[in-house]
């Protein structure tokens, strides 16, 4: 993959970070139908780390941070074509990296729990959600 390289930044074109949802597989997970959502998750994210295949977005980490204490990637796919090929970890390396002293903090897809203690993450078992439909309490 001579032509790989990354880049920074969150101005990215929509349809080419939908279709990258798409074909990671990401997009079973999130509202890739609903564009003016996808594009508001896109352009609040403060960072975005993403690799490209010459002009092919192949890759994304979408992250929000504060880059001091925490940073919560809560986007990270890698095109199908282009997995297991060590762009998922660099884009986390490049994450951590830009995020200063912040921890990563992250929530697994339930196919991708294996994944992350491969590269170093270790599981929090106190993790909470509250989705937008639910009352609290």
């Amino acid at each position: 993959m001579e032509s790989l390289s990354y880049r920074i930044g969150n101005n990215l074109d929509l349809d080419a970070v939908l279709d990258l949802y798409e074909t990671s597989t990401l997009g079973q997970r999130r509202p890739i139908h609903d564009r003016d959502r996808m594009a508001s998750m896109l352009r609040n994210a403060n960072l975005v780390v993403t690799a490209w295949d010459g002009e092919l977005l192949v890759g994304i980490a979408r992250s929000v941070t504060d880059f001091a204490y925490c940073t919560y990637l809560s986007d990270l796919a890698v095109r199908q074509s282009h997995q297991r090929q060590g762009i998922g970890r660099e884009l986390i390396r490049r994450t951590r990296e830009l995020g200063g002293e912040a921890t990563v903090i992250l929530l697994s897809a339930p196919a991708a729990t294996g994944y992350y203690p491969r590269l170093g993450l270790q599981q929090h078992l106190s993790a909470w959600t509250l989705q937008p439909t639910s009352t609290l309490q």
